[in-house]
């Protein structure tokens, strides 16, 4: 008797092709099959007769790596036994569920059976093709089949169900995934994986059925699954997202609850995939149900330290109100923290609703529980490897024993966070202590790297091409302390600085700290407002000795010692006649500025700070009033003050709105000073004022703003009458354009950040929009002779007396030899003119993005300036980009 005919439904559905997800996932066999082992001596019973229905032999066939005892223990039949039709089918089975055989085959001839098998094949290897937006680092994770495994079909189509659902997981179910085999000599074979990965399925249609009190567009708004439009190519919910449907329900129930809408209820959400499968339409189908106003609104309070009818009066909800959900929650949250205050941290804050179908009022009875006053118990920190504990203990502003204070809890939780030690999920959770009165604050850190060490290039569209080195560890031994140092270069500047900070000395609330540099500073001016030259070259070595102590919580007292040598210098080729610094060729301000100078300064800050980060700050507000005096021993004597404040808003959203002002103002203690000539120049030197632009005030070049000087070379043409006309040149290198800065300035910016889906927040964009307004001037007029306006110092005493075309005066015109920037020496005639000095504001908005790109950190800003005054030069795109290498 021949059983494989009675298997054949079996079999047929062990070897169906299954699909999955519409694919499928068997892998066809390749042609090519290994040749069988040569058949098993069979199994054979003694010569007596057998009788009808007894197992005289057992022959394996088909075996390759496979031994036939092997094969025969995984089924009940042995030589000797009685078998029927039932005993095979079950031997049938047995084998299958192994998942070693891809076929098997029983033959019965009067009792002597064969066992024909084919062996499933080992994995060589697997491979994974057509995969571009998931890596194979995200795939392989997902994938059970693993080299010289036993290949099976169940295992192969586990493995594409997984991948099909990592797909879906990432938004993209048009993917298909289509397995195969390639056949190897010895029973191996290679198993591919052809991925399709498809488009990602998009939302294209949200509707929403049994609104009537609001629009569909304004409750689209509170969801943060979004339609799929082109705008919002930057925003990742636009994806569909089974969890973020459910999350979307609760949002519109909050919308409606914060709206008075208390019955409010969402009867379905359903999601369709269009027969593409490249998009989703949802629908909604709601119950809005009355509006409700808030009714008799009260707190009872079982703890004698708080008082009910106090709190009573403070509730923002006043009956008649409409009601508000959002505002009772924020209600609890709010009674909850003033129990904190008062050392009750496990007070429990329950409201009581008593609703009224008839005059539709919603009153609630805040019920705040009797609880013990707690103390804390222990303080835990956890999951710090680096940082030693006490440098997160001398952050808490409660220590064991002392009364609960919620609002201490949350201020230790910012001072941790501002550290910049940790990630930003921080949190203190409160746990019950070995007592009713007792408190355990665990805090769970997690930390992150704190040590920077980074060779990087770029270009600046300030300082052209820069190259730059520095080692920094702002959690030094783990310690807290502050180490650094840097070296800095490019066309304009550079400098080599060490920097040491010590935030707690002896343990102590004492900063202390030092710095020791060397800048380079080739300073510049335009050039037709297109390229530039150097003008004055400042080399500064230098060292700074800080220390600062807390006054209060929020007030602290910083003092530093500045001691400076400087050496100003020109080209003497360029700006020299005869080894003297010539007026004509530099301009007075800048003969002025050359010179060694020592600068020994004194100074302070007293800064107010209660920001939640310092780092990012999100709300919270700073402010700081600095003095430095400068004459302490050297040769400069000034003071210089200045006072900046700022305030964060944080929004809801992930928006945060800024507002940012500051001021400065420097005095002279020199009194008059005059130059080589006799003539008085300003008190303040050109080192050492203030300068406003780029970065400053964005929409502006770097030190557009402020006093200057414009030095225009001109072109003469005589008439027939004897009359002289003077023309300003036009082409490169035939205008000069210096800033001079100012003893006085101000500077003010709104800036509002934008936050963006998830997926830019991964690739690390930050947009934001701003306002920059400011100016700076004060200075006394260079080079000016009596207030009218000409330079007469530059030239003769009387100068060149010249005339418009239309027979308008202006400014002397003066003789000079100069060299342009290919080198040429040529004689020509110059006017100058100066310009800016003056405190009308200079305006700008923009926006601008902040990337943390895969080349290094990328700034670009957009700005236009509204306001400006003659002489300001401004810039449309600002940028800075680097690379780490």
């Amino acid at each position: 008797m021949n059983s494989s005919k009675g298997q054949r439904p079996i079999i047929a559905a062990l070897l169906a092709t299954t699909m999955i997800a519409g694919l499928s996932a068997v892998p066809a066999m390749a042609q090519n099959a290994a040749p069988a082992a040569p058949a098993a001596a069979p199994i054979a019973a003694s010569t007596a007769n057998t009788p009808e229905g007894t197992i005289r032999s057992i022959t394996v066939t088909g075996t390759q790596r496979l031994e036939q005892d092997t094969v025969m223990s995984y089924t009940k039949l042995r030589v000797g036994q009685a078998f029927s039709q039932e005993s095979l089918d079950q031997a049938l089975r047995d084998l299958y569920e192994t998942e070693l055989f891809a076929d098997v085959q029983i033959r019965n001839d009067g009792g002597a059976l064969t066992v024909e098998v084919k062996e499933n094949p080992v994995i060589n290897r697997i491979v994974l093709e057509g995969n571009k937006r998931l890596k194979d680092d995200k795939i392989r994770p997902e994938i059970k089949l693993a080299p010289r495994q036993i290949y099976t079909r169940s295992k192969v189509r586990a493995d594409v169900a997984r991948i099909v659902e990592l797909y879906r997981r990432q938004g993209r179910f048009a993917a298909t995934i289509e397995p195969k085999m390639v056949q190897l000599d010895q029973n191996r074979v290679d198993i591919v994986f052809e991925i399709s990965e498809g488009p990602k399925s998009k939302v294209r249609q949200i509707n929403i059925i049994g609104n009537e009190k609001f629009k569909d567009g304004e409750l689209r708004g509170q969801m943060v699954t979004k339609q799929s439009r082109w705008f919002r190519i930057f925003s990742s919910g636009t994806s569909y997202d089974p969890d973020r449907l459910a999350y979307d329900q609760q949002k519109l129930r909050q919308f409606y609850l914060t709206e008075g809408y208390a019955d409010f209820r969402v009867i379905s959400a359903v999601a369709e995939l269009t027969p593409d499968k490249q998009d989703f339409i949802i629908t909604y189908v709601v119950e809005e149900g009355d509006r409700y106003k808030f009714g008799d609104v009260k707190v009872e309070s079982d703890i004698r330290d708080l008082s009910g009818d106090a709190l009573t009066r403070r509730l923002p909800m006043k009956k008649g109100d409409w009601y508000n959900a959002k505002q009772v929650e924020d209600t609890v949250d709010t009674l909850s923290e003033t129990a904190g205050l008062f050392g009750y941290a496990f007070a429990q804050v329950e409201p009581d609703f008593n609703r009224s179908k008839d005059d539709l009022t919603m009153g609630i009875n805040f019920r705040i529980a009797n609880a013990p006053r707690v103390y804390v118990e222990r303080v835990d920190i956890n999951g710090n490897t680096l940082t030693q504990d006490k440098v997160v203990r001398r952050e808490f502003r409660l220590a064991e024993g002392d009364a609960f204070n919620s609002f201490l809890v949350k201020r230790s939780k910012d001072r941790i966070n501002s550290l910049g030690f940790f990630q930003e999920k921080l949190d203190i959770e409160q746990k019950p202590g070995s007592a009713p009165d007792r408190i355990v604050l665990e805090t769970n850190v997690q930390e992150k790297s704190t040590g920077e060490l980074s060779l990087s290039a770029g270009y600046s569209s300030l300082e052209r091409f820069i190259i730059s080195a520095s080692i920094t560890q702002r959690n030094f031994r783990g310690k807290g302390q502050e180490l650094r140092t840097s070296v800095n270069y490019s066309a304009y500047s550079k400098s080599v600085e060490v920097g040491f900070t010590e935030p707690y000395f002896m343990d102590k609330n004492i900063a202390l700290g030092g710095d020791i540099y060397r800048r380079d500073l080739n300073s510049f001016r335009y050039l037709n407002n297109n390229d530039r030259d150097t003008t004055y070259e400042q080399t500064t070595t230098g060292f700074q000795l800080r220390a600062g102590v807390p006054i209060t919580e929020y007030v602290s007292l910083a003092l530093r010692y500045t001691l400076n040598f400087d050496d100003v210098t020109l080209d003497k080729d360029t700006y020299y006649t005869d080894g003297v610094c010539d007026p004509l060729l530099a301009g007075r301000y800048l003969c002025d500025a050359i010179g060694k100078r020592t600068t020994s300064s004194v100074g302070y800050s007293l800064i107010y700070d209660t920001r939640d980060n310092r780092i990012r700050p999100t709300r919270g507000q700073t402010v700081t009033l600095s003095q430095d005096f400068a004459g302490l021993g050297g040769d400069v004597r000034y003071i210089r003050t200045r006072a900046n404040a700022a305030k964060y808003w944080g929004l809801g959203g992930g928006f945060i709105f800024s507002l940012s002002a500051e001021g400065g103002y420097i005095h002279s203690l020199q009194g008059t000073r005059y130059d080589a000539s006799g003539a008085e120049v300003d008190p303040i030197r050109l080192t050492d004022r203030f300068f406003l632009g780029e970065p400053q005030i964005r929409g502006f070049d770097i030190r557009g703003v402020g006093p200057r000087i414009k030095r225009y070379y001109l072109t003469s043409s005589t008439d027939d009458d004897g009359n002289t006309t003077y023309v300003r040149q036009s082409g490169n290198n035939n205008v000069s354009d210096d800033a001079l800065g100012g003893r006085v300035y101000y500077m003010a910016r709104a800036e509002m950040e934008i936050p963006l889906g998830s997926g830019a927040r991964e690739m690390g964009l930050r947009p934001s929009i701003f306002a920059d307004v400011g100016a700076v001037a004060g200075l006394k007029n260079p080079g000016l002779v009596n207030g009218n306006g000409s330079f007469a110092g530059y030239c003769s005493a009387t100068g060149l007396t010249t005339v418009r075309a239309t027979g308008t005066a202006r400014n002397p015109i003066c003789p000079v030899e100069y060299t342009t920037a290919q080198g040429y020496l040529q004689s020509g005639m110059f006017e100058e003119e100066y310009l800016g000095n003056t405190l009308s504001p200079r305006l700008s908005v923009g926006f601008g993005v902040n990337w943390n790109s895969p080349f290094g950190p990328f700034r670009i800003d957009i700005a236009k300036a509204l306001l400006k005054e003659p002489g300001d030069d401004n810039k449309l795109i600002t940028f800075n980009v680097g690379t780490q290498f």
